[in-house]
């Protein structure tokens, strides 16, 4: 590993064990809500992207920032950290441990390193371009299944453009249908993360943001898997439309997604 992802996976783990400490202090009156009442903040998310700002700024002094709560919107002529400090904060607030850190590192509009980190579960998945992708320092790979039938598919809930919702379920019945089976986790990053090393085949969602889904971009890809649009293009973060798989299942299951 480069002394830069070394140190990025560092910070990473100081504050997702922040965030597992200051779980069960969090209280009701420390919660906002930004639009509707499912799409929660509290004070942890504040802070941990603080944390996150305070260490990346002197690690890369010119570097800005592309961070969920605006902590700092500073933007860099070359390089932009995209930073979720809590995805998955649903899952944190009610206590279900299913929730982690995510940090991409854009160079000239490429993403070239990504890490996430669930500290629930004390996994740090990790992968910079051009040198593979690991799980907690062991290198991985997305799954070998070449067969839809046998393939586990992992997905989301927009908050968001709810008037598409009906069209959304039609087309998870239909993947349900023909997989082994479906699973919502509530959190992207581990999503797409649990692709990397094989635990899903495949993962798709709608309406995320680019902080929901760099880090894991930059893992998938660095663990052999594609990531893409609906549409199988390269436009995922502008489309908000987030595809990825382990390649062998993905014509077959793209299809199902042509219409969105």
């Amino acid at each position: 590993m480069s002394n830069l992802l070394e140190q990025v996976i560092a910070i990473s783990r100081e504050v997702g064990q922040f965030l597992k400490y200051e779980q069960a202090k969090i209280r009701e009156s420390e919660i906002e809500y930004k639009g509707r009442s499912n799409d929660m903040v509290s004070r942890a998310d504040k802070e941990a992207e603080q944390r996150f700002v305070d260490f990346l700024s002197k690690l890369l002094p010119h570097s800005g920032f592309i961070a969920e709560e605006g902590t700092s919107t500073k933007v860099g002529k070359t390089d932009n950290w995209i930073i979720d400090p809590l995805d998955g904060t649903t899952n944190y607030l009610y206590g279900i441990p299913c929730y982690c850190t995510s940090v991409a590192l854009q160079r000239n509009g490429e993403l070239i390193l990504g890490v996430i980190y669930d500290p629930t579960r004390d996994e740090c998945f990790a992968a910079e371009k051009g040198k593979g992708a690991t799980l907690n320092g062991t290198p991985i790979k997305v799954s070998a299944q070449t067969e839809l039938e046998k393939s586990l598919i992992a997905t989301g809930f927009p908050y968001d453009n709810r008037d598409r919702g009906k069209q959304y379920l039609d087309i998870l019945l239909e993947i349900n249908a023909n997989t082994r089976g479906m699973r919502r986790l509530g959190s992207a990053a581990l999503d797409m993360a649990y692709v990397a090393c094989g635990r899903f085949e495949a993962f798709y969602e709608y309406g995320l943001n680019a902080w929901d889904v760099a880090a894991g971009a930059v893992i998938v890809r660095e663990a052999g898997g594609n990531v893409s649009s609906f549409k199988n293009g390269a436009d995922f973060i502008e489309t908000q439309t987030i595809f990825c798989d382990n390649r062998l299942i993905h014509s077959g299951l793209l299809d199902f997604l042509k219409g969105w």
